[in-house]
């Protein structure tokens, strides 16, 4: 069985198993509802009476630092605690076909809550005169951003057989990352740490791609970033399976 296959039947089996339980649906509530309370309630929608949606997409990368951890922290951490893991690394599939499944699986539930957004866009369409390039090209960069933010959690979730941890330690790290810009221009960071910080912001490589800009070197950092962690996540089901 090809490793691109066999990681599709298990991307739909846990995109499946996500909504056996209750929480699944909440989960997938969650990003259109507070969505809507920041952009139409709380946010500037109204004041600056302009049909655009750069307000929503600016609010991702925080918003994501609740969703994708809530959407990674049972993938593994749940399949140590139960025992499930070493059933599953027994699989006649290669360990690659399990994290990209995972991965995968992980990434439709984030596409299915982004799809649920688009009440969003609908409603100020009608509002207003949107242009929707800048639209296809905020949600593009919102699966980009999601899919490091998901890899990221699911090394986590890698790490430890408890669910909350898991979420506990993507939801620090993936704030660390977005605050990183904020460490860049601080008086005390000397220039060439301030740059590196600045490159490792998840928040600024997506604000061009919030506007509909689409930046080889935003999708470059987007695709590296989640390379890098589902490699670590690899690695570290790999040292379990040798002990």
């Amino acid at each position: 069985m090809s490793t691109m296959r066999s990681a599709l039947l298990v991307a739909k089996r846990e995109f499946l198993a996500a909504f056996d339980a209750p929480a699944g649906y909440l989960v997938l509530a969650f990003l259109p509802a507070l969505s809507a309370v920041l952009f139409f309630v709380t946010g500037p929608f109204f004041a600056f009476d302009t049909a655009e949606l750069r307000g929503f997409f600016l609010s991702l990368p925080w918003l994501f630092v609740i969703l994708t951890p809530a959407i990674t922290m049972r993938l593994w951490a749940e399949e140590k605690r139960a025992g499930t893991e070493e059933l599953l690394l027994t699989w006649p599939m290669r360990l690659r076909s399990l994290v990209l499944g995972k991965f995968l699986g992980a990434w439709g539930i984030l596409a299915a809550a982004l799809f649920a957004t688009l009440g969003l866009p609908i409603t100020v369409a009608y509002l207003g005169d949107l242009d929707f390039g800048p639209v296809l090209g905020g949600y593009f960069g919102a699966l980009l951003l999601g899919g490091a933010c998901l890899a990221l959690g699911l090394f986590l979730s890698a790490c430890t057989d408890n669910q909350i941890v898991a979420w506990l330690g993507g939801a620090a790290m993936l704030l660390v990352f977005n605050l990183l810009g904020g460490a860049a221009t601080a008086e005390a960071t000397p220039p060439w740490l301030g740059r590196v910080l600045l490159e490792l912001d998840f928040g600024k490589h997506f604000e061009d791609l919030s506007r509909g800009v689409i930046s080889l070197a935003d999708v470059a950092f987007y695709l590296v970033m989640t390379a890098f962690f589902l490699a670590l996540n690899g690695l570290v089901l790999l040292r379990r399976s040798w002990s």
